[in-house]
């Protein structure tokens, strides 16, 4: 499965009152595993930035005056998340502002973004998991034990990161292992991924004799052959 997780920055709350999208981030997730590939843009609004919303995300109309205009880069855009599942943190706030992007367009080879994509909301994802709790994106990464000590402003590409990390927490587990030994302590102030405590106990399946016999005449192999076999190591 190829999502995209997605995330917006805009000069107000309603498109209906002619506000725009000035920053968008995408990264994409293949089968559960982050590609390294992304879809970042800022964008040229033409028309003014609401004091409201610079205060959240501190992008302001000079930062975006020699940026281009959304009809200069809707087609790669669209290239970029056409056939994929988007990932939202309230989905209906982005996907309101893309179908308005999209409408507006004279390029745009679509005009609403379920023709191109499904879309998963992880606000109701997290309601569902977690009732009567608070389930914004910060109170998500305190849960999941997600770093987001970089976000002192709301950042499309940033969140974006942050949200497809606490998305594949919520869904199934960890994205990354620690193997140094650090304490507890230490692995929270470094945003240490962990399972979620949700998740139901894994099967333990236990290597059979025969398979032992196989590992052990492999280790033989191993340091007969000048190699160093740290299983053994440990096990002494």
């Amino acid at each position: 499965m190829r999502q995209i997780v997605l995330d917006t920055e805009t000069t107000g709350i309603d498109p209906k009152q002619g506000h725009r999208i000035i920053e968008i981030g995408c990264v994409e997730v293949i089968n559960r595993k982050l590609t390294g590939n992304h879809f970042h843009q800022y964008i040229n609004p033409q028309r003014e930035i609401e004091q409201e919303a610079i205060e959240v995300h501190g992008i302001t109309n000079e930062r975006l005056a020699n940026e281009p205009v959304f009809d200069e880069v809707v087609e790669s855009f669209i290239d970029f998340i056409s056939g994929a599942q988007l990932v939202i943190h309230n989905a209906p706030f982005d996907v309101g502002f893309m179908d308005h992007e999209f409408t507006k367009s004279r390029k745009a080879s679509v005009k609403k973004t379920d023709q191109i994509c499904t879309v998963l909301d992880t606000l109701t994802l997290a309601r569902q998991m977690h009732p009567g709790q608070k389930n914004n994106l910060d109170a998500l990464c305190k849960r999941y034990g997600v770093d987001n000590s970089a976000r002192e402003l709301h950042g499309a590409l940033l969140d974006a990161e942050i949200l497809a990390d606490v998305y594949l927490m919520m869904t199934g587990g960890q994205t990354s292992f620690n193997l140094s030994g650090n304490n507890k302590e230490q692995q929270g102030e470094e945003g240490i991924r962990r399972l979620s405590n949700d998740r139901k106990a894994l099967k333990i399946i236990r290597a059979s004799a025969d398979e032992i016999k196989q590992h052990e005449e492999r280790l033989d192999i191993v340091e007969k052959e000048g190699g160093s076999c740290l299983w053994r190591e440990l096990q002494g």
